[in-house]
């Protein structure tokens, strides 16, 4: 592969970054002016609280549909380890013991889908279709169609507050420290280039030194113990432990991904797009919210977002080729 080549690709990537960033801006600016409420701080940290499960489940994502893999049972991962929190809490178990082992549910859930996809080498696609509802399924074992309240106002005071007198979430901290770490990881380091290598192809990847089903099982663990940290979060930010939260967040996640310029077919992305993708779809849902337009109308904006994020860059990329 040329020099020349790979600057053409990343000159490429660097415009579809760019355009989304500029993009968000311009939702911002034209949310602030024209939707009452919007721009105010205390708007902000609703913001930042609705996109907190979206941002952080983004993040392993990012990583395993660059490899080429997808999960789409994230949003069940986060159902079940809420509910899990909700029936442990029920039998009096202390809460600093509840949180490591939802977040260790969730990683446990993350290898079984690793398992089925490396060991087995089964698809990803069906394999967390299935795994999306064998997961909500078991949620409802868990916890039936009942919700659990009442957990330690300490936790939910400080999931809910802000830091200092500043109208900036105290989850901005873990958004922030997740996506620093998942930065690095896939820019700066061994394991990033791997990933890019595997999701380019996988077969040259091995011939270069890389154990791509190591790598994509233990990708899809991280994947599973965000997700189950998401259960925690959601769940201490309702104060409502229940089987169905979180039901329906996979889409949003995923078009999150594809709007910050991840390939669908891997080997290509960028996490800063992706932080811009979230951005881009929570501010659009907070202000459709704020407007009054109903849930279901939610989801078809979710809906159009996703397949402009598929068709977005092809068609940008055919009209640079003529």
């Amino acid at each position: 592969m040329s020099a020349e080549l790979t600057a053409t690709r990343v000159a490429r990537f660097a415009n579809w970054n760019v355009a989304i960033i500029a993009i968000t801006v311009v939702v911002l600016i034209v949310a602030a002016a024209t939707v009452d409420n919007f721009g105010t701080s205390q708007n902000f940290g609703f913001l930042v609280l609705d996109v907190l499960p979206i941002a952080i489940i983004a993040l392993p994502m990012t990583l395993v549909i660059v490899t080429g893999e997808i999960d789409l049972s994230v949003a069940s991962t986060l159902g079940l380890s809420s509910a899990v929190m909700g029936y442990l809490w029920n039998a009096n178990q202390p809460i600093e013991t509840i949180i490591p082992l939802c977040l260790l549910l969730g990683a446990v859930l993350g290898a079984v889908n690793g398992f089925f996809v490396t060991v087995l080498g089964l698809p990803s696609l069906a394999v967390t279709i299935g795994t999306l509802a064998l997961y909500r399924g078991l949620a409802f074992v868990v916890l039936g169609d009942s919700a659990v309240a009442d957990f330690p106002s300490a936790y939910t005071d400080w999931v809910t507050g802000t830091i200092g007198g500043t109208p900036f979430p105290n989850v901005l901290i873990i958004i922030v420290v997740l996506a620093v770490v998942f930065g690095v990881i896939l820019h700066a380091t061994p394991i990033g280039r791997a990933v890019f290598a595997v999701g380019a192809s996988e077969q040259a990847a091995r011939f270069a030194g890389v154990r791509p089903g190591r790598l994509k099982f233990w990708l899809y663990v991280a994947g599973g113990l965000v997700s189950g940290l998401a259960g925690v979060l959601w769940t201490l930010r309702y104060s409502s432990a229940r089987a169905d939260n979180g039901a329906g967040l996979e889409l949003a996640v995923v078009a999150a991904v594809l709007l910050g310029g991840v390939s669908i077919f891997g080997g290509k992305g960028a996490l800063a797009g992706v932080v811009a993708g979230v951005v881009l779809l929570g501010s659009l849902q907070n202000a459709l919210r704020l407007s009054d337009v109903s849930n279901e109308a939610l989801n078809v904006v979710t809906g159009v977002l996703l397949i402009a994020s598929v068709l977005g860059p092809n068609l940008a990329n055919r009209l640079r080729r003529n």
